[in-house]
């Protein structure tokens, strides 16, 4: 056998090997439930991310919400392209913008409480199967909701509910509640180098 061919038969080996070991490993999870799940970290991606997960979501006709908390009324091409997906989606955005834009606590507060109240009524509607609250990390770390009351409310979701939470510097007690934690960690990024935000990469 020359070394082409047993290079090719050593492949085949470990790639079957790694096959049994991988079905093996899917067949024992047996689980299924609605996943509480965190984007975090400095690094870009976190938005992104939860709106691929919409996508996702949509192409096996899943109901789902948007909530922004911190964004205030962007013009963006995710909103903009979702849209078109009519009732499918129900968009939210009850921020005023962040909270160094607006310079005003009191205003912060009350636009994190309509966003939340919002955010409970579309967890108590049993059409919406994924909720996405982008920017709820940053209203928790500045102290504008209560981060038990967040968490408790969270944890007690609906069993078919996947609830996606974007934002920076997530808070540990919501990180401990959640199934899944994303951390995104920036190795480089263009904003360094001068370049401005464009559209369709940052909105």
């Amino acid at each position: 056998m020359s070394d082409a061919s047993q290079d090719t038969e050593r492949h085949k080996h470990k790639m079957a090997n790694r096959k049994a070991v991988q079905d093996a490993e899917v067949a024992e999870k047996t689980i299924e439930k609605g996943l509480l799940i965190v984007n975090t970290g400095k690094g870009k991606g976190k938005s992104t991310a939860a709106f691929g997960l919409l996508l996702r979501g949509l192409g096996r006709g899943l109901r789902i919400g948007v909530v922004q908390f911190g964004k205030g009324a962007w013009d963006t091409g995710e909103k903009t392209a979702i849209e078109a997906f009519g009732d499918q989606v129900v968009w939210h955005t009850l921020g005023e913008g962040f909270t160094w834009e607006t310079q005003d606590r009191e205003r912060d507060v009350a636009a994190a409480e309509r966003a939340w109240g919002k955010a409970q009524e579309l967890m108590a509607d049993p059409s919406i199967r994924m909720l996405i609250l982008d920017e709820l990390n940053i209203s928790l770390r500045y102290g504008h909701l209560d981060i038990e009351e967040v968490v408790a409310d969270l944890k007690a979701r609906r069993g078919d509910l996947h609830i996606v939470v974007t934002g920076r510097n997530a808070k540990p007690e919501l990180i401990e509640a959640a199934d899944l934690v994303t951390e995104m960690t920036p190795v480089k990024h263009h904003f360094d180098a001068g370049v401005k935000a464009q559209k369709g990469i940052e909105f």
